[in-house]
């Protein structure tokens, strides 16, 4: 069954969003729809047109300015992915886009800059947290092997400074609920991007550790919001077209990276942005009935009834689908396992979109990586 959004409800007129992780990537893909549906978008990230992936810092003893060098995955030549960039676009599109270059591993940061927020807007409507560091060494491998610096990597703007922004957004967004007048307006929403690591074995250890604090944390924030009339999402998307994975399938390290995943079929940064749009455009019955939940990208675009690319009507499938989960890992095993012997076309073709309940998804790690 899918459900119905009016025009006049997805407008994002006179409301206000943030988007961390903005320049590029998933967080570049909601913030562009967002504009698309006329929110006004402070856009935050490193990357910036003046200098891109630097950061400076005062070193008050000796009174001098050093600029350090922080790590960004590889992208394609020529592509403008800076803060101000996404700004241009949002306006191009019918919003208001506001760049705000900051590296948000710094503390304090993200509170002057909503500090400054509610001075300037009065109101905040949307938070997307969506910025994230990797590791330039990659991701995978075991955990004891690995430096103490994974850890801060992948956790520290990926778990630490989502609690900061939360701290410093929630206040803001209580406020802005309260000055509401009319009754069951869309409410103010705290989306969270996570992943199906919340949920399964994925990449390494710490990765998965801090996906799951991510959603435990939009389940936790939402239990003290609630009551304020503020919702908060987890926002689970699939296997995604980023800048920086589409450059390791040119750089041919994609199928060592990801295990032999087929990016091909994977989705757009934009098909995240749209479900971002449905979400905060519920009312407030509804968007708080399902408030502190996993949201998974692929099962809202069947409920709202919408598609990544409008065009060829392309819509991929949830990772806990049998059309994703079969193709992708149960079948590579069986075939290994009977020496080559590929599986029949006409079985391929006909895998069911059913879900795996998600007590069966979480119950244990993929096929090929199982060994019991």
């Amino acid at each position: 069954m899918t459900s119905s959004t009016s025009s006049s409800q997805l407008s994002g007129k006179g409301r206000v969003a943030v988007v961390t992780g903005a320049s590029r990537g998933i967080g570049r893909g909601i913030a562009l729809e967002l504009g698309s549906a006329g929110y006004t978008v402070y856009c935050l990230g490193r990357s910036t047109s003046s200098s891109s992936s630097t950061t400076t810092t005062q070193d008050d003893d000796e009174n001098e300015t050093t600029t350090v060098i922080k790590f960004q995955r590889p992208v394609g030549e020529n592509l403008d992915l800076t803060v101000e960039s996404a700004a241009t676009e949002i306006t191009n599109r019918g919003g208001i886009g506001i760049p705000i270059p900051c590296d948000l591993s710094q503390d304090g940061v993200i509170e002057d800059i909503l500090s400054n927020l509610q001075i300037v807007e009065k109101r905040l409507d949307v938070l997307v947290c969506s910025a994230y560091t990797t590791p330039p060494t990659g991701i995978r491998g075991e955990f004891w092997k690995q430096d103490l610096d994974m850890w801060d990597y992948v956790n520290g703007v990926g778990l630490r400074q989502v609690y900061a922004a939360c701290r410093s957004a929630s206040p803001i967004m209580i406020e802005t609920a309260a000055a509401k007048t009319k009754k069951n307006l869309p409410p103010p929403l705290i989306c969270l991007v996570s992943s199906f690591g919340g949920k399964s074995y994925t990449f390494n250890v710490a990765y998965g550790v801090g996906k799951a604090a991510i959603d435990r944390l939009s389940t936790d924030i939402s239990y003290q919001l609630s009551k304020y009339g503020v919702a908060t999402t987890t926002l689970y998307p699939g296997l995604v077209q980023t800048e920086a994975n589409l450059q390791m399938d040119v750089d041919g390290i994609w199928e060592e990276q990801s295990g032999g995943l087929d990016l091909s079929v994977g989705e757009t940064p934009s098909f995240s942005g749209k479900a971002v749009v449905q979400l905060a455009s519920l009312s407030k019955d509804k968007m708080m009935e399902r408030s502190g939940q996993v949201e998974v990208v692929a099962e809202l675009a069947k409920e709202f009834d919408f598609y990544d690319n409008d065009d060829d009507k392309h819509r991929p499938s949830s990772i806990r689908s049998l059309k994703y989960l079969l193709p992708n890992f149960v079948f590579p095993t069986i075939e290994k396992e009977n020496g080559g012997t590929p599986i029949p076309n006409w079985i391929k073709k006909n895998v069911p979109d059913l879900l795996v309940p998600w007590s069966i998804f979480s119950s244990g790690p993929p096929p090929d990586m199982d060994s019991r």
